[in-house]
């Protein structure tokens, strides 16, 4: 399936250039060594301690930490959320606030990954999380009845297109997977063809370098090995996996991996994309329109989703 370019009227597209321009004036995200991650995950823990954070359950599952945000009634179906920050970054607190967006908006609960980081453990270990966490939930009681959806965000992405292609192991739990929602998600760990000839120009990723911090990423591996399912997920047998719904921009470095998974993957299910112009990669934070429309389509989309389930409105097991 042919991926579509999002409907963005003039003065969005001219609040975006204008955004961009501050954007360029910002150091491009690099992974070049364990420490300036360190130093970033740091920060990011020290600013979460100063902002009040929404009330949710901090749980371990299967010795995977996991973060749980709750609707005030009883949940209509459930999202796995993995959040980006290049593998080596972030954490699930950090994407409260879109998940709640989520939660208010389609009535579900969301289970958000504290994956491991790539600055300790082999990318291998944070995609083994990822499945943990995503087994839990598509077994455990609580949410059993419910739609489920896999919703990840750049590194997030490309660890929920392989969690979804790990699930094939077991094909009744990848049945409960309703439909995925993947922005700008990293589908070859070798690097698409917009990767390798990206720019001094890219903004917020540092486009030249992506290559060679992939390689940094799997230390020890060849290029067919990086390319080996389910760690470049492109790759994989996509055959048995839910509709899904991408988003990339159209000055994202990371463009070609959504566009070419889209050709396979919406070769076997329903998979709707949208190029937005003039944007960059993590776009559905910045403060402007198309990001908010971005956001409020996703959750419109995963709310029909709901409403077509058989079991739509969470009965009890």
């Amino acid at each position: 399936m042919a991926h579509k370019p999002w409907p963005a009227s003039e003065p969005e597209l001219a609040e975006m250039r204008r955004f961009n321009q501050k954007l360029a004036w910002l150091p491009r995200f690099k992974i070049r060594n364990r420490v300036t991650p360190r130093l970033i995950q740091a920060l990011l823990r020290v600013s979460q301690t100063i902002k009040r954070a929404p009330a949710a359950q901090v749980k371990r599952v299967n010795g995977v930490p996991v973060r749980i945000l709750r609707p005030s009634r009883k949940p209509k179906g459930v999202a796995l959320d993995i959040h980006g920050g290049g593998w080596v970054i972030g954490n699930a607190q950090m994407d409260d606030d879109l998940n709640l967006g989520m939660v208010n908006a389609c009535d579900v609960a969301v289970v958000s990954v504290d994956y491991r980081l790539a600055v300790d453990t082999p990318v291998e270990g944070l995609m083994d999380d990822c499945l943990t966490a995503a087994r839990w939930l598509l077994t455990t009681d609580e949410f059993i009845d419910l739609p489920v959806f896999i919703v990840g965000e750049s590194a997030g992405g490309h660890l929920a297109a392989a969690t979804l292609l790990a699930l094939k192991q077991w094909p009744e739990l990848l049945k409960r997977v309703s439909g995925a929602v993947l922005y700008y998600g990293v589908y070859d760990l070798t690097g698409t063809p917009s990767v390798r000839t990206a720019g001094p120009d890219t903004l917020l990723l540092d486009g030249p370098g992506m290559v060679e911090a992939l390689r940094m990423l799997t230390p020890g591996l060849s290029d067919d090995e990086r390319r080996q399912p389910p760690l470049s997920p492109l790759y994989g047998d996509l055959s048995g996996l839910p509709p899904a719904l991408m988003f990339v921009g159209g000055l994202d470095p990371l463009k070609d991996d959504t566009l070419l998974i889209t050709e396979r993957w919406g070769a076997v299910a329903d998979v709707e994309t949208y190029l937005l112009p003039e944007s960059a990669h993590g776009f559905i934070h910045f403060p402007v329109a198309m990001a908010r429309g971005v956001l409020a389509y996703s959750r419109q989309w995963i709310s029909r989703f709901i409403e077509a389930a058989p079991y739509a409105g969470g009965k009890s097991s």
